[in-house]
């Protein structure tokens, strides 16, 4: 099998925030709402905004995922070697020690 492994998902890093004018346009109206003391719609506005915060956080680990994805689907549909894929995660790794997502994701958790 050649390709599509794993539907391109390397493919597909910039796609995680399909919803996020929508999901900025709740958040932003229930500021208004909380605004107008209503109840609940703080919370509301808060938990809405870490949805957001979180999209931005899973992007920008999935463009930092998007080489070592490609070499996994191009390994797994036989279009490189075992050494190629090791090369990728080699070169992947020695790249991690500063990042700033993993030290993000780390502050998230």
């Amino acid at each position: 099998m050649s390709g599509g492994s794993y539907n391109y998902l390397y493919a597909h890093v910039n796609g995680l925030e399909a919803q996020s004018d929508d999901i900025t346009a709740m958040r932003d109206r229930l500021t208004e709402l909380a605004q107008e003391e209503v109840p609940g719609a703080s919370r509301a506005a808060s938990l809405t905004q870490r949805i957001l915060d979180l999209f931005d956080l899973a992007e920008a680990c999935a463009k930092e995922l998007k080489d070592v994805w490609l070499a996994v689907e191009w390994h797994d549909s036989f279009d490189i070697s075992d050494g190629g894929l090791k090369r990728v995660f080699t070169e992947w790794a020695d790249q991690q020690g500063d990042s700033p997502t993993v030290i993000a994701s780390k502050s998230t958790a």
